[in-house]
């Protein structure tokens, strides 16, 4: 080989090299970015589990000193004078039962002031006042909505306490056999009507879940039997009316 191109070819050896030699020092440094990037992960996912901790007792001392907006809306429904507002702090926070009378038999229900303290006091709150005393339960549904709604002393499915309140309790909710949530006409409108799950059923976790029924499944199972008129969505034809509801701490 001649001299002149064993240079070129040592030249270019020596440049290949040279490439090889930067394509591995930015190879590690892309390495040391990634695990860089990845430590900060790390630091964020730590961090945010402190912070987690940290809010979490945060939110619960705002939980014992959480205050309830009951907002205006309309006038309200049925006889009872003066029957103002729940109270801004709620007086519950763990599980309250509730016996809802009616002609067709008691349905016994708890009520869970821890996930839905705002709408359990108001529940309490309207009982307590007798608003809910001799009252319909206007609407039955069957299908894919399997409902009793009750709460509305008119009857006609539009009356309320005269406020309203924002819903609570709604993400990932399932609206299963026994469960107890609030009627609403729209977000954040919950009022005094309820609805009472008698049979699995297909709904948006728009609604309110404030409890379960322990007891009457089967006095609902029993109404809903009957039908309604119309059929699927209407007046229950075994008229329901609730006479009272009584509270009792658990």
């Amino acid at each position: 080989m001649a001299a002149k191109d064993r240079k070129k070819q040592l030249a270019r050896q020596r440049y290949e090299r040279q490439q090889q030699a930067l394509a591995e020092a930015a190879a590690k440094a892309r390495r040391v970015k990634i695990i860089s990037s990845a430590v900060a992960v790390a630091v964020v996912v730590v961090g945010g589990a402190a912070v987690v901790v940290y809010t979490g007792k945060d939110d619960k001392s705002k939980a014992d000193g959480l205050h309830c907006t009951y907002s205006p809306a309309g006038q309200a429904a049925g006889k009872v004078k003066d029957l103002g507002t729940p109270p801004k702090k709620p007086a519950y926070k763990g599980t309250v039962q509730a016996t809802v009378k009616t002609n067709q038999g008691d349905v016994v229900m708890d009520l869970d002031a821890k996930a839905a303290p705002c709408t359990v006091g108001s529940f309490v709150h309207l009982a307590q006042k007798g608003f809910y005393n001799d009252s319909p339960c206007h609407r039955l549904t069957s299908g894919g909505l399997n409902v009793l709604q009750c709460g509305d002393p008119s009857g006609k499915g539009s009356g309320g306490p005269g406020y309203q309140y924002a819903d609570e309790n709604t993400a990932n909710a399932k609206y299963t056999a026994g469960t107890l949530a609030m009627a609403n006409s729209g977000p954040d409108t919950n009022g005094s009507q309820f609805f009472l799950v008698y049979k699995d059923s297909q709904l948006q976790p728009d609604y309110s879940v404030f409890g379960k029924i322990t007891k009457g499944l089967d006095v609902l199972q029993k109404i809903a039997k009957a039908g309604s008129e119309p059929a699927g969505d209407g007046a229950p034809k075994k008229k329901v009316t609730i006479q009272d509801v009584t509270i009792a701490p658990v």
